[in-house]
């Protein structure tokens, strides 16, 4: 069995990329401004920049003077959503891989599944602009 539901460092910073460009969500940024705003790895924001463009949530732009912004309002970008778009196995337990002599009468993961949507229904009510309604102080806190 694997440990507690925890989110992987790629839907983290998926979130962290989409709260540095809210504050201004015309102006470009690079991601090595945002690799160095949050003290990460430029080579891991590539992958994740290059998943949220083919997602839809950011534009990019090659070249001298290019960098990212986002796509969409911030009011339509969903938590919940990116979070699913985000993780590749949202399973908090891998009963399937490993042998279990009570798998067939087990409640265990029933419950396992109900905490997960729980947990996802609570991201579900939240939006990036929600995140970011202190946009003033994060802008401060970024420079």
């Amino acid at each position: 069995m694997s440990g507690a539901m925890q989110l992987t460092r790629f839907t983290e910073y998926s979130l962290r990329v989409l709260i540095y460009l809210a504050p201004d969500d015309k102006q470009l940024a690079t991601i090595s401004e945002i690799a160095t705003a949050y003290g990460i790895s430029r080579q891991h924001l590539v992958k994740v920049v290059h998943n949220l463009a083919r997602l839809g949530y950011v534009h990019t732009m090659r070249g001298k003077g290019g960098g990212i912004r986002l796509a969409k309002p911030l009011e339509t970008v969903n938590v919940g959503e990116l979070v699913r778009k985000t993780e590749v196995n949202l399973q908090p337990v891998d009963c399937e891989g490993t042998f279990c002599p009570i798998r067939e009468g087990c409640r265990l993961m029933g419950i396992f599944d109900e905490a997960r949507d729980a947990f996802l229904a609570v991201l579900d009510r939240y939006t990036l602009a929600f995140l970011v309604e202190n946009k003033s102080e994060l802008a401060r806190l970024f420079r």
